[in-house]
C-alpha cells in the first residue's frame, strides 16, 4: 500500500496545524495551494531570516533575496542545502520542481532556473509560508 506523505499526518498532527495558521497558510502549506501574486502584504523592514510558518525552521535568509517582479517572494539561494527539499511537480499540465521544508514538509512554492547570479536560480515561494524574523 502506497501513502502519501500529505496522507500520513495523524488526525490529531493536522488539527494542531490547522489551529496554529490561517487559512490561507494551512491551505498553501498542506494543501499545496498558490496565494496570488502581490497579494502578500510583505515582511518588515528588519527582517534578516525567513522561516517555516510550520515549524519554525530557519529556511531562507535577506541577503539571498531579491525581487523578481513576480509577485511572490523570490531567493536565488535557499538558507542552506538542507533547510529544504525539492520534488517534481507535474500538476496542472507543467512539469516544474516543488519546493518543501526539509523538517515539517510544507509545501514552500517552485524553484526556476531563470534567476540571477551566482546561482541562475529563482526560488518562487509563497509569502504565507514565511515567517520573517530579525
Amino acid at each position: 500500500m502506497i501513502i502519501k506523505i500529505r496522507d500520513a499526518m495523524n488526525d490529531i498532527s493536522r488539527d494542531k496545524t490547522k489551529k496554529k495558521l490561517s487559512e490561507l497558510q494551512f491551505r498553501v502549506t498542506q494543501q499545496s495551494a498558490t496565494e496570488r501574486p502581490f497579494s502578500h502584504e510583505g515582511f518588515e523592514e528588519d527582517t534578516k531570516l525567513f522561516e517555516c510558518v510550520c515549524c519554525d525552521s530557519i529556511l531562507f535568509k535577506i541577503e539571498n533575496k531579491f525581487e523578481s517582479g513576480s509577485g511572490w517572494p523570490s531567493f536565488w539561494s535557499p538558507f542552506s542545502a538542507e533547510a529544504i527539499t525539492e520534488h517534481k511537480d507535474e500538476s496542472y499540465g507543467m512539469v516544474r520542481t516543488e519546493v518543501k521544508c526539509s523538517n515539517c514538509n510544507a509545501h514552500l512554492g517552485h524553484v526556476f532556473e531563470d534567476g540571477p547570479e551566482p546561482t541562475g536560480l529563482r526560488y518562487c515561494i509563497n509569502g504565507a509560508a514565511l515567517n520573517g524574523k530579525k
